[in-house]
């Protein structure tokens, strides 16, 4: 997608505005599924949270992937969306058992990641088959906010309580169907994922009822130029291998499961925004854009980076600014960035938009949501229209007072 192009849907739908483009997704899809080609029957489960549009989620189901819900809204969405049930993964944390119960009569998988939940699930449901999520105790992720599976995370049963997960297990009889585990996003070594899989590993042998193992996902994708990312090639290659050796030692042939996110959407996204006003002070020159952490909250809440542009002046003399929002907290995008001289009206792209980022987006300030297009083989398509005054009211109940 060329910046005049970017630009004429900022003209024909109005700014800000989120900009997915469905052949990235197509191409992450399908270099995950070559990376891990040695493996016989691997399975992509889309993690949904990342980017819940509906249309996102039929383009990633006709691609062939499942879908990874932590919510029973997700799981509704998928179902939506067209998924079949059977494709279709819940693993929540910290939820209610009436969600869980929900959950189950949906027809879903069920992954648990506690003990409590896991033994309500087994007096409920009979003999019906469950996931166990670990925690492998390993520290990965690109900070600490994202790091989920290490000893102190409150994720995951952690593999040391193996004993107390069998008591349960037995007590109720439950049979296991599957391991599971999360350790973090934006992880660069990939011998996090290796040691974490062979815990994983040490956990299915304890069990004789296991039909698959689930890596989660984390793979790091580039958000600045020189970037390290996730060796996908080499990580499939030495997973694969171990998986491989795996089912030939557990005497069946095991599906491998992972949950991808941020590395099939991320890169498919740029948000467009607009220059509402260029603000020079004694230090800095401030570009204030229509836009805030009410829609794009990352580089906020992670300090994440994402590259900026002016698409409207390219090639223009650099000048050094930071780029702001107009959301009453200090909501900076991007510090003592180089763009080429920007004037009032021009159109700011961020890139790395497709994953957590609208799907964080609020109404803080009373703000509208922004409207959302998908691009297809060059043709766009508006998938979610801009809000308007009507939806900031819609579920508020005037009283008399």
């Amino acid at each position: 997608m060329n910046n005049q192009f970017l630009i004429s849907l900022t003209e024909k739908y109005g700014a800000p505005l989120y900009v997915y483009n469905a052949d990235i997704i197509e191409r992450q899809y399908n270099r995950m599924m070559n990376a891990f080609s040695s493996v016989k029957n691997v399975k992509l489960n889309y993690a949904v949270k990342s980017n819940t549009n509906l249309n996102v989620l039929k383009f990633l189901k006709n691609l062939g992937s499942g879908g990874d819900c932590v919510s029973v809204q997700e799981i509704k969405l998928c179902l939506a969306a067209g998924f079949n049930v059977a494709d279709i993964s819940y693993t929540p944390n910290g939820v209610s058992f009436e969600e869980i119960k929900e959950a189950k009569e949906l027809g879903v998988k069920i992954t648990l990641d506690n003990l409590s939940s896991l033994e309500k699930f087994g007096n409920a449901f009979p003999n019906a088959p469950v996931s166990l999520r670990i925690n492998p105790h390993i520290m990965a992720g690109g900070n600490a906010k994202i790091s989920v599976g290490h000893v102190d995370s409150k994720f995951g049963i952690s593999h040391t309580q193996i004993d107390a997960i069998k008591e349960v297990l037995t007590k109720t009889g439950t049979p296991v169907n599957g391991v599971h585990m999360h350790t973090g996003s934006d992880i660069k070594d990939p011998s996090a994922f290796v040691e974490a899989m062979e815990v994983l590993l040490g956990i299915a042998t304890q069990f004789d009822t296991i039909e698959f193992i689930d890596l989660g996902s984390g793979f790091k994708v580039p958000y600045q130029d020189g970037d390290i990312e996730t060796n996908l090639e080499e990580l499939g290659t030495i997973l694969g291998a171990r998986f491989n050796e795996f089912c030939t030692e557990y005497g069946k042939e095991l599906k491998l499961i992972f949950e991808p996110g941020k590395f099939l959407v991320s890169e498919s996204g740029k948000f467009l925004a607009k220059v509402n006003v260029i603000k020079q002070t004694p230090n800095i020159n401030f570009v204030g854009v229509d836009s805030g952490l009410n829609h794009l909250m990352r580089p906020m809440m992670y300090d994440a980076y994402h590259r900026v542009h002016n698409i409207s002046n390219p090639n223009g003399e650099k000048e050094t600014y930071n780029i702001v929002g107009y959301i009453c907290e200090t909501d900076t995008f991007a510090e003592t960035r180089e763009l080429g001289k920007v004037s009032e009206g021009d159109i700011i792209c961020m890139d790395n938009a497709g994953a957590y980022c609208f799907s964080m987006a609020s109404n803080y300030n009373s703000r509208f949501k922004p409207a959302e297009v998908l691009v297809v083989k060059g043709q766009d398509y508006l998938i979610r229209e801009r809000e308007t005054f009507e939806d900031i009211l819609k579920n508020q109940i005037e009283v008399d007072l």
